[in-house]
């Protein structure tokens, strides 16, 4: 063995015994979760359940940074050209996956400059109509909607939003023609269904549900790919009559690329105990948020699927966001 091989050996044996060190001893100091919504939605929620119970295990400050803005844009190029070192993390939703298909360029890049570490929930949408429409199956929505192309006209919390895409698949898929009518935010996008202004809308479970349990709405199924536990009685949309369809708005947690592999799998580990632990299901269960907790290599590949999957819907409809 030549002198120069040895000393590359010796450097990088040296390298991983620091990674390693660092994980042993990490964090020694507060640590910056990011996330690009505004305070009060599902996803600045997982991240506060979550930072709080990090940092109770770490004995160190996890603080959420709410950096909200050009469709979510802000706050996660922020945490890509943050210091790969573990004190900068991102708790992001669905949009992660959708942005690159909806705009043209992105000051990031999803898949090379985030390092996956887990989906911490899972947070289905419920495609709900209102009672004015005589309709109360998916396959009675498809047959009206084809009856009366572009009469049927349906909410969402703004142009390319999760709710956005959740119809847009559901069009796509089956062939139907409908009136997009976009909202600035959940809430008055529920508004506008609960004053009939609008004839259906593919909430998040936890906007619509109450409603439905009141009688407000009609729910009709919901978007997931197995039945939602917090409303087990509606079926999903592809066993109610469109195969293959399933959407839902996740919230996962990733770092900054190169972020070093032990810090990565001390956050993922901790992380994954927290969200699977009883009290934090049934606490997000409340919310109809369902805990997930995979691996980085299963969100690394959702992420890929999905951004596929939306550049087919959007080029299909021919989205462009704001």
């Amino acid at each position: 063995m030549g002198t120069r091989t040895r000393h590359l050996l010796l450097g990088c044996t040296a390298a991983a015994l620091a990674a390693a060190a660092h994980a042993q001893t990490y964090p020694t100091r507060p640590v910056r979760i990011i996330v690009p919504q505004s305070a009060g939605g599902s996803t600045d929620k997982v991240a506060r359940v979550v930072a709080q119970e990090l940092s109770e295990v770490f004995g160190q400050t996890l603080v959420v940074d709410n950096r909200p803005g050009s469709g979510s844009l802000n706050g996660t190029e922020l945490a890509a050209r943050a210091t790969p070192d573990g004190y900068t993390l991102l708790v992001v939703a669905a949009s992660l996956s959708i942005s690159p298909a909806v705009r043209k360029k992105l000051p990031f890049d999803v898949i090379r400059d985030f390092a996956p570490i887990t989906q911490l929930v899972d947070l289905q949408h419920l495609l709900v109509v209102h009672p004015s429409v005589a309709v109360h199956s998916v396959k009675e929505l498809i047959a009206l909607a084809k009856a009366k192309p572009g009469e049927l006209n349906y909410a969402s919390s703004g142009i390319a939003t999760s709710t956005h895409m959740a119809a847009e698949l559901f069009r796509y898929m089956t062939g139907t023609d409908m009136t997009h009518v976009p909202y600035k935010g959940g809430g008055p996008g529920i508004t506008a269904m609960l004053a009939g202004q609008c004839h259906l809308y593919f909430a998040t479970i936890s906007t619509a549900l109450p409603h439905v349990r009141a009688g407000k709405l009609r729910g009709i199924a919901v978007t997931g790919a197995k039945r939602s536990v917090a409303a087990p009685d509606l079926p999903t949309i592809s066993e109610a009559g469109v195969p293959g369809y399933v959407h839902s708005s996740w919230v996962g947690m990733a770092a900054p690329a190169r972020t070093p592999p032990p810090v990565l799998a001390r956050l993922h580990a901790e992380s994954v105990k927290i969200v699977r632990s009883a009290p934090v299901k049934r606490l997000f269960l409340k919310d109809g948020l369902e805990s997930l907790g995979n691996t980085p290599q299963e969100f690394a590949a959702d992420l890929k699927a999905e951004i596929a999957k939306w550049r087919k819907v959007v080029a299909a409809a021919g989205i462009q966001a704001n």
